[in-house]
């Protein structure tokens, strides 16, 4: 699962990130063999006319291709950060192209709710508190949402009871 939760006698903290299919290892890998499997057919062109027609279309469309997989990078820099503790809770986001957001709440006053009926995104969590919701885990899977909700619940429950044992 893209999330993962530490926890200490005085709070817990849930890290939580987008899924990434390709690794930047993978990425080097699929553009490489991209561009072998495009440059084939060129081979054959070289000395022809044609080859300066169609290799303008080739690279661009393999220049097109990396920078869309580089966007996709750029997007998957969304992270969000949870800590709980006896006191205080505290959500920490950072966006890829924005300012960091923040909210914070008294751990007795937050509840985490979880929408099943959201058109937008099935199993929608939030945190509600200090006059705001705020949502937490859009971009993960609809069983990895459903995972966060119980976690995230069972910890608020664990330190509004004062319990500091894990």
């Amino acid at each position: 699962m893209p999330y993962r939760w530490t926890t200490t006698d005085t709070a817990a903290e849930l890290d939580v990130w987008p899924h990434r299919s390709m690794s930047r290892r993978g990425f080097v890998w699929f553009m490489a063999a991209t561009l072998t499997l495009w440059s084939l057919p060129l081979l054959a062109m070289v000395g022809t006319a044609a080859l300066w027609w169609i290799l303008p279309f080739v690279l661009l469309t393999i220049g097109a291709l990396w920078l869309l997989i580089q966007r996709n990078y750029t997007d998957a820099a969304l992270s969000e950060k949870l800590r709980i503790a006896e006191s205080d809770t505290h959500l920490h986001r950072e966006n890829p192209r924005g300012p960091p957001q923040d909210w914070h709440c008294n751990t007795y006053w937050v509840s985490v709710q979880l929408h099943e009926t959201n058109p937008r995104v099935p199993h929608y969590v939030t945190l509600k508190g200090n006059g705001r919701e705020v949502e937490i885990g859009a971009f993960l899977s609809e069983d990895e949402r459903l995972a966060l909700f119980s976690d995230v619940q069972s910890e608020l429950s664990r330190f509004r009871m004062g319990i500091s044992q894990p």
